[in-house]
């Protein structure tokens, strides 16, 4: 049977694709019906139709699927923040468990994984849980200004000042800014042409400590926020009150918020606390938008760290230092890397207001900062935690993790599919998974964060296992003492940090032999840094203690 748009078919609802939507079939067609939830039966029309697969809209409800509920919020079917609100809760967390379990089954390549997955961690909770909000504006078919939220996959404001996820008093401060831009004809801004003043609202609200930020995304300069004492007075009587600043965007992107911050009032920044951590966070800082939760994910990172206070820890894709921070409680040192440089001021505020002196920030991109400083100053990582963008771990970046051998990695992942794709990479080199935590910080939403615990394999069982296979030939000096090993005894001996590429290097002068290709160059022309002479007496002790030479 062929399928046109616009067609109404009756439809069972069997499963829940990873956008939330509802997926049946008729005919052996596939299609994904938004709003739908498994076990529903429902008349849908069809919006889109491809070769294999279609989409599909709800036009009734015959006969509703047992886990279906009815929303709190009146536009939850509308409005593009709360994909799966019509959904139990309890099915929800189901589900995201679920889809971390796929994912890491399907593109990981792992079996039996759900051994190694806790319980979800659900919220006690799930309303009024984010810390943070980007309100669109615009008008409406009246010429009215409007806030609220984006239809899904549009830009379509759905006209909404009070969220149900959202901190409370944004409610209050919406009306409030919407009053005073209607009074002084603010006008919005418009995409399609450029013009307009108020791009969006953004607000912060630290949950511990009650601090507001206000920031409005302008496409002008002050002098356009006339009259904007006015606005101040009002916005102050709020209690809790604290930052409120102007964001000047000219862009003519989607890009939200720009690069300049003017101050209005107060402060330019709020205070919040995850744990016993305290953090300045501004306009433009990452911070994770659920408190609660945050404390929970950023607490099974620690866990699966497993810090002695000996340990060098880096902490890749760092932010404003959240996880740096934390980690840095129990670490010896903690490495930060970031490439957005007012992050990692940031970060460095945050280290000192915390009197923590253990850590270190750097600036640039993790998959270029890495290499360099392993390649140049021998770094090397007892701990690498990884909290990526949604796209995951650039190659470069999980080739020199290998390289640098730390004993765990902590990979921190807002998309299981990216996370998936990365761990069976990190597990054809060497790693394994030995536990996974899935935290849901985003209710009613299709999001979900998960934390994996890699472990290097057991050296010992490695060697025992290469040593029955003639041709890798171990030799019986090199099987004496392990990499680590080495750098260990160096490290005490000498406080010196030495790589694996110079340890290699010393044992190839003095004839100790090395499995081929071991910390061979990836091309005949690469330059690799030579080992410095006060490192390379530093080995040769060691060396020489290991009865290896």
């Amino acid at each position: 049977m062929d399928f046109v748009k616009n067609q109404i078919v009756t439809i069972k609802i069997e499963d829940i694709g990873t956008n939330g939507e509802g997926v049946g079939r008729v005919d052996g067609f596939t299609l994904f019906v938004k709003g739908a939830v498994i076990g529903d039966l429902v008349e849908a029309k069809i919006i889109k139709v491809k070769k294999h697969y279609g989409y599909a809209r709800i036009e009734k409800i015959l006969e509703p699927g047992k886990d279906r509920v009815k929303p709190v919020c009146p536009v939850a079917d509308k409005c593009g923040g709360c994909a799966i609100q019509h959904l139990s809760y309890e099915k929800q967390l189901e589900w995201k468990f679920q889809k971390v379990k796929n994912c890491l089954e399907r593109i990981g390549g792992l079996e039996n994984i759900e051994q190694k997955m806790e319980p979800i961690y659900g919220m006690e909770y799930p309303y009024y849980y984010r810390n943070k909000a980007q309100f669109p504006v615009g008008t409406d078919k009246n010429g009215r200004l409007i806030t609220g939220f984006y239809a899904g996959r549009t830009h379509s404001i759905i006209e909404n000042t009070h969220c149900y996820i959202q901190a409370e008093v944004n409610e209050q401060i919406l009306e409030t800014v919407l009053g005073y831009c209607r009074r002084n004809h603010i006008s919005a801004y418009d995409e399609k042409t450029g013009k307009g003043v108020l791009r969006h609202i953004l607000t912060r609200v630290g949950f511990r400590t009650g601090e507001i930020m206000v920031c409005l995304i302008i496409n002008a300069n002050k002098k356009k926020m006339v009259k904007i004492e006015e606005l101040v007075e009002e916005l102050t009587k709020i209690d809790g009150m604290t930052s409120i600043t102007l964001n000047i965007n000219r862009e003519r992107t989607n890009r939200i918020l720009g690069d300049k911050i003017v101050p209005v009032w107060g402060q330019t920044y709020i205070t919040d606390y995850i744990g016993n951590v305290q953090y300045q966070i501004s306009p433009l800082s990452f911070y994770q938008v659920n408190p609660k939760q945050t404390e929970v994910l950023y607490g099974k990172a620690l866990e699966y760290a497993d810090l002695s206070g000996e340990e060098t820890v880096w902490d890749l894709y760092c932010g404003i230092g959240t996880i740096s921070l934390f980690l840095a409680q129990k670490a010896k040192k903690v490495y930060g890397v970031e490439i957005v440089p007012q992050a990692i001021e940031d970060a460095g505020q945050n280290a000192k207001i915390n009197h923590l002196d253990n850590v270190e920030f750097l600036v640039g991109k993790a998959e270029e900062v890495l290499p360099r400083e392993y390649e140049k100053h021998g770094i090397y990582a007892d701990v690498i935690v990884v909290d990526p963008p949604r796209k995951g771990c650039d190659g470069t970046l999980l080739d020199t993790i290998v390289a640098m051998a730390p004993k765990r990695v902590v990979y921190v992942s807002c998309d299981p599919a990216t996370l998936a794709r990365d761990v069976k990479i990190l597990g054809e080199k060497g790693y394994q998974v030995d536990k996974v935590s899935v935290v849901d910080q985003f209710g009613h939403s299709v999001h979900v964060e998960t934390v994996v615990l890699l472990s290097k394999l057991n050296t010992r069982q490695h060697i025992e296992v290469e040593v029955k296979m003639d041709e890798l030939d171990l030799t019986a000096a090199e099987s004496k003492a392990t990499y680590e090993e080495i750098k260990a005894y160096v490290l005490e001996h000498t406080g010196l940090k030495v790589s694996h590429l110079y340890i290699a290097q010393i044992k190839q002068k003095y004839g100790i032999i090395e499995r081929e290709n071991y910390n061979k160059p990836k091309s005949e022309n690469s330059r690799q840094p030579k080992c410095p002479p006060e490192k390379e007496v530093a080995i040769t002790e060691a060396l020489k203690y290991y009865g290896m030479m």
